[in-house]
């Protein structure tokens, strides 16, 4: 009897796990991300690099937190469609190639190089690339954060790259 009673307790408690399996499975299925919520980028002098988003981006000021921190410094938050910024007062970052790719019509390359000009940025050399793939500008902002402007997609590259496989 107590063979019985246990089997039926294991038959209880494995119909328990696989429902529990199951219901995992059901919300790993629909939580998901949705996008990105923002892009956080410190800077050290919060003015200039607000000077920048606004005249390169066409980014909008939408909050200024002046002297009051509500975070861990003083910030400013941007947006640039939809996308929103967050530039924190804090020192400069060492350069590396993490960067952030905003996608742009080929025919406003010349635009927006000119503006990297005026902002005294200073454009670097693409990396090797077929043109296929788009083209791209990349520079480094006042604190080292690298950024590209590029023309091309994911669908682009992905096109590309499974043609020359």
């Amino acid at each position: 009897m107590l063979k019985e009673l246990l089997s039926k307790e294991e038959g209880k408690t494995l119909a328990i796990s696989n429902s529990l399996e199951s219901f995992q499975r059901q919300i790993e299925m629909t939580v998901k991300i949705k996008g990105i919520s923002h892009i956080t980028l410190i800077c050290q002098d919060l003015n200039k690099s607000a000077k920048l988003f606004k005249e390169l981006f066409d980014a909008i000021e939408v909050y200024s937190s002046e002297r009051k921190n509500f975070s861990i410094s003083q910030e400013k938050f941007l947006l640039i469609g939809d996308l929103w910024i967050a530039l924190m007062e804090g020192s400069p970052i060492e350069r590396s190639y993490n960067h952030i790719a905003f996608y742009v019509e080929e025919e406003n390359l010349l635009f927006f190089e000119s503006k990297i000009h005026s902002l005294e940025l200073k454009i670097l050399p693409s990396r090797p690339r077929n043109l296929q793939e788009g083209k791209s500008i990349y520079f480094y902002d006042y604190d080292n954060h690298l950024f590209e402007l590029h023309t091309g997609d994911l669908a682009t590259r992905l096109t590309y790259y499974n043609q020359t496989q």
